[in-house]
């Protein structure tokens, strides 16, 4: 049965395909996983990952990822697929399909074709009214060609990006991600996807040994936003969501969820910005 607290890889049995019961979409996802070698270019002490290795996606099977998407699609749009997993009533809608898994999505040689299928199935099924073609990026290689060729494409489908942005700090970029880049460097990424496709922050917000975002951290990500804001990136708003699964990351004892009172009100301050603040725990 699928929960929106399960989140596995492997509930469907297929290789690349996985569905989930989002939170934050409010109905079906149904992932595309590129990394099923559990390689990621960062580490995000929160990952829910197990076996997590640095690297980059393996060379990607399209005959077969195409052959699994398809017939996924089918089993719900045909089949009785929210029945037998027992979804609630409003959450049976597919609401995206979602370049998301076991690590950065545009590390695979292959990402361009990848969105080409996911858009051709998405068409013939008639799906692109109601449904999103997401993909969630830590942003790091928005520079490659075949990248921004591949998010180009995804605007003409009812494509919408998720930027990776939980630190506006480079201590922070680090503690948090493992990831050596600037704020600087973060911030052009963000220009270069968010010029090519509707992109949105998605930010998770924990505790660390006990104690949640500093002023400091906060006021770093608030100016962040005025400056980009300044600069003219068109953003979409802010997913702001605290942890629901386990990490599987050598830091996880040190980690606990904010209070819902707490996300509240750094959401709530988020929204002062004038941008849209969805927030989820």
């Amino acid at each position: 049965m699928l929960t929106t607290t399960d989140h596995s890889r492997d509930s469907a049995g297929l290789t690349y395909i996985y569905p989930v019961i989002s939170r934050r979409s409010g109905g079906l996802s149904i992932g595309i996983n590129l990394n099923t070698n559990n390689a990621c270019n960062w580490r995000c002490i929160y990952c829910q990952v197990p076996d997590l290795i640095r690297g980059s996606a393996p060379p990607i099977d399209l005959a077969l990822l195409e052959q699994e998407l398809e017939g996924f699609l089918i089993e719900v749009l045909q089949g009785d697929f929210f029945t037998r997993q027992a979804v609630e009533p409003d959450l049976q809608r597919i609401c995206d399909l979602a370049l998301s898994g076991n690590g950065e999505s545009t590390s695979a040689t292959e990402f361009e074709q990848v969105v080409e299928i996911a858009t051709r199935l998405m068409d013939k099924y008639r799906l692109l009214s109601d449904t999103k073609l997401v993909l969630i990026t830590n942003g790091s290689l928005a520079h490659q060609a075949h990248v921004q060729r591949g998010i180009a494409r995804m605007r003409e489908f009812n494509g919408e990006v998720w930027f990776k942005l939980d630190s506006a700090t480079d201590s922070g970029l680090k503690r948090i991600n493992n990831a050596a880049l600037s704020t600087q460097r973060v911030r052009e990424n963000l220009q270069t996807i968010a010029s090519l496709c509707p992109t949105w922050l998605q930010t998770c917000v924990f505790k660390l040994d006990g104690e949640g975002p500093s002023d400091i951290e906060k006021q770093a990500y608030m100016t962040f936003i005025k400056q980009s804001l300044d600069e003219h990136i068109p953003l979409k708003g802010i997913l702001l969501y605290g942890i629901a699964r386990p990490s599987m990351q050598e830091e996880a004892p040190r980690l606990s969820a904010l209070d819902a009172g707490q996300l509240q009100d750094y959401a709530d301050q988020l929204r002062q910005l004038g941008l849209d603040v969805r927030e989820s725990l």
